[in-house]
């Protein structure tokens, strides 16, 4: 069903800019009659130039999953699974803030159907849980301890429900309005309303266990959910379908293009044309890039190896914010309903050292000058304000005019942030930043697309002269409202731990004697962005890697985490053979079978053996891919013992 999302339109600039918040004249203007440049191009509402300014915020992942040890509930999970022995919401959100979060995004309710809150629609929900003896409300208790904390509060309601007996006819949408309905009404203000893109296949569904296909725009009508949304939440980005105020970025790792263009065409879009937006495109429909700070959505010990270094989280952010999309960081709560202690110490000092890079513009006290100026209202010296409804421009015809600092004498810096005025539109195409270091200007980055802004980080601190941003390619005059410079400050690093589960086996300690191909290495390394791939495995030929474990230990079983990212072309296996040695000759088949739903929840999969053995050596056989493609792809393997 094709739809065009209403388009925001303004007949003049002080329109356009007005209904974004922001006056796109400056006060002084009116008095000096200067003329204020034309807007161009698809331009931001009111909720999304609010959107843009919000840079990072945090995912909470808490649900049913989190007790049963998976990323996709199946649908048939008893409530009573879901008791969380110390649920601290304080706690959650202090977290959240510490690493310079602005607001929190809770998953209500997840693909299996479990609800967070107090709904009247399903006794599938926390009604009928042991926490607080069924009156408790998460979605509420965590949104109290958001605005307690001074930040916003958005909300995750999953489309797809393997729990219902209803789900892909008419009734369940009617069922879905209603939850989203209570949602939006009893919990506050939003900011934000995420509609997840998995929809159909297996589940319980009341008991027929078994796979049902949606055509999902057609059975959900978009247009009218979001048209509900904003509705009952008039503040509310909504996210990612056509129509939407937000776009994904098309993968799972927190990495943006570059460029990434806020504009895309008026059309449902494939994942590479999330990845990167559309120059020119006809909708204003920005990108929001999220990421994990686990390799799972969901808590699981075997992970606690695994959390993003704060190195990372710094690189992230560049990736991300740096690039003019917001990062929606995920941060999932253990079981006791709190975030794991090697969470918090990493996530403080990535938010210290950010909050200690970016406390000061060193650009301030500079003398700012332009190759052209419109006017007094739009004169150079308007990036050093610090306002954002203020700018500098040039004339019309002047598309591609040079902004140069004068920097105070021993001016250190090597982070450049840029922002464009957004109510006019994204103006700017290509530009580079060059600095005159010892009476000869260099290069310094050259990129496209500035929009709500870009960072770029130098290798190492510079001290120039002077500074400039050079407009290289434009379809009319900039309007930049903040050109500022400031000094890194590296994060505090954080010793990696193994796990808080003693049932965890430490894969450090752990040896590829040999693997069908080169590389198998990866797969110890707990980063599970680093990849084992080799040609998909054929008859007579699997993929197969065989591990040394240290010592004699007591196996349970093993785990396999595919690679996030999406990837049509290298893809995980759809099933394994599990074998063991005592020496590395003689071997034992202990499991074989199928990963459940591998290749579209792209989860890590724990698989238990009938009994723990004792073992020296694991060797893992993939007879063939999950989906057809030409690699096999694999970011980890793990092991565990028997709990005591």
């Amino acid at each position: 069903m094709d739809f065009s999302r209403r388009r925001f339109l303004a007949e003049t600039a002080i329109a356009s800019a007005a209904a974004g918040g922001l006056s796109a004249v400056p006060a002084e203007a009116f008095a000096q009659g200067a003329a204020v440049p034309t807007p161009w191009g698809a331009r931001p509402s009111p909720r999304q130039v609010k959107w843009h300014k919000r840079g990072m915020y945090s995912f909470i992942h808490f649900a049913m999953n989190t007790f049963t040890d998976k990323e996709w509930g199946y649908g048939d999970e008893k409530p009573e699974w879901f008791n969380p022995t110390d649920f601290d919401p304080d706690q959650i959100v202090a977290a959240a803030k510490a690493a310079g979060m602005t607001g929190i995004i809770l998953t209500a309710k997840h693909h299996d159907g479990f609800c967070l809150w107090q709904t009247q629609t399903t006794e599938h929900s926390i009604r009928n849980s042991p926490y607080k003896q069924g009156k408790g409300d998460i979605v509420a208790e965590l949104g109290e301890a958001t605005r307690r904390a001074g930040l916003d509060y958005g909300l995750y309601l999953s489309p797809w429900d393997r729990n219902r007996a209803d789900y892909g006819t008419p009734d369940y949408i009617t069922y879905y309005r209603a939850q989203l309905t209570e949602l939006c009404t009893r919990y506050g203000k939003l900011f934000e309303v995420w509609f997840d893109g998995a929809n159909g296949g297996d589940g319980y569904y009341g008991g027929a266990r078994e796979a049902r296909k949606i055509d999902a725009p057609k059975y959900y009508n978009w247009p009218s959910i979001v048209e509900l949304v904003h509705r009952l939440q008039p503040d509310a980005c909504t996210f990612d379908p056509l129509g939407a105020d937000i776009r994904w970025v098309g993968n799972e790792n927190g990495v943006a293009g570059d460029p990434c263009w806020p504009t895309m065409p008026n059309r449902p879009y494939e994942q590479d044309l999330g990845n990167a937006g559309l120059r020119g495109g006809e909708l204003w429909w920005p990108a929001e890039t999220d990421v994990s700070i686990r390799p799972g959505w969901f808590y699981h010990a075997d992970e606690d190896s695994k959390v993003k270094s704060p190195e990372r989280l710094i690189q992230l952010f560049d990736e991300s914010v740096g690039r003019g999309t917001n990062l929606n960081l995920n941060l999932p709560p253990d079981r006791r309903g709190r975030i794991a202690d090697q969470d918090v110490k990493i996530l403080k000092s990535f938010g210290d050292a950010l909050r200690a890079s970016f406390a000061k513009d060193l650009a301030k006290g500079s003398v700012a000058h332009a190759s052209a100026e419109r006017g007094a209202a739009f004169a150079a010296a308007r990036v050093l304000d610090g306002r954002d409804d203020t700018y500098w421009s040039s004339p019309d015809a002047d598309h591609t005019p040079t902004l140069t600092l004068d920097l105070a004498p021993g001016t250190r810096f090597d982070l450049v942030r840029v922002k464009e005025f957004l109510p006019l539109g994204v103006r700017v195409t290509r530009f580079a930043i060059e600095a005159e270091i010892g009476g000869v200007w260099q290069r310094l980055a050259e990129k496209e697309c500035i929009g709500a802004q870009r960072i770029i980080r130098l290798p190492e601190k510079i001290a120039p002269r002077r500074v400039r941003l050079v407009v290289l390619d434009a379809p009319a005059c900039p309007a930049i409202t903040e050109f500022a410079l400031f000094a890194a400050v590296a994060p505090v690093p954080v010793p990696a731990i193994v796990s808080s589960d003693p049932t965890v086996l430490d894969t450090t300690k752990w040896k590829v004697v040999s693997a069908s191909a080169a590389g198998a290495e990866v797969l110890l390394d707990n980063d599970a962005a680093t990849i084992w791939r080799q040609s998909a495995p054929m008859p007579g030929k699997p993929a197969q890697v065989t591990l040394d474990l240290g010592s004699d230990v007591e196996l349970a079983g093993f785990s396999l985490t595919p690679g996030r990212q999406v990837d049509s072309q290298a893809v995980p296996p759809k099933g394994y053979r599990a074998e063991v040695s005592q020496d590395g000759t003689r071997w034992s088949e202990v499991a074989q079978g199928e990963f459940s739903n591998i290749a579209y929840a792209l989860s890590t999969q724990r698989i238990a053996f009938a009994a723990p053995v004792a073992t020296r050596y694991l060797r893992l056989t993939f007879a063939e891919t999950a989906i057809d493609a030409p690699k096999l792809a694999i970011a980890g393997v793990g092991g565990f013992s028997a709990k005591r």
